[in-house]
């Protein structure tokens, strides 16, 4: 598996892992290094070492998290996020991050979100991500065109 796939993959298990405790029960960086230190008991290796891909993807999904899952929410018609697979979930802020803050290509975002699903959701969630990333995707490249709900809450008019 290429390394950023690689990196990609990592960035999932983490937010994964995130999002299955409490809400401030772990931190991002709490979860970064159980992961790290588990999976080199998992694969018998000693500790694994830091990886800074998959380190800022998940970092900056977890971080923009609130930002994310109101753009996500507002393309993914009739599915709240508490209501979607926690993979899917984690796949979709992955990807959705990346399009917004890195300068991966989106078809190369998209298509390794769907090689992630391809592994670690069901095949039916497919079709669902690919619609949900093509429709942010198309919003990131027209602004013009996003949904009034994707649009970030405009801040009051200073006073004088």
């Amino acid at each position: 598996m290429p390394a950023r796939q690689k990196s990609r993959q990592r960035a999932l298990q983490i937010l994964y892992l995130l999002d299955m405790r409490p809400e401030g029960d772990v931190t991002v960086s709490q979860a970064i290094r159980t992961f790290f230190q588990s999976l080199g008991v998992e694969e018998d290796e000693p500790q694994m070492d830091d990886d800074p891909f998959a380190e800022q993807l998940a970092r900056g999904a977890a971080e923009h998290r609130a930002e994310i899952d109101v753009i996500i929410s507002a393309h993914s018609e009739h599915w709240r996020m508490e209501r979607m697979a926690v993979v899917d979930r984690n796949i979709l802020r992955v990807a959705t991050y990346e399009m917004m803050h890195l300068a991966t290509p989106p078809p190369v975002v998209i298509d390794q979100a769907l090689e992630l699903a391809g592994k670690f959701s069901s095949p039916e969630s497919l079709s669902f991500l690919n619609g949900v990333l093509d429709a942010i995707h198309h919003d990131l490249v027209s602004p013009a065109a996003k949904p009034a709900s994707a649009l970030p809450p405009e801040s009051p008019p200073a006073e004088s």
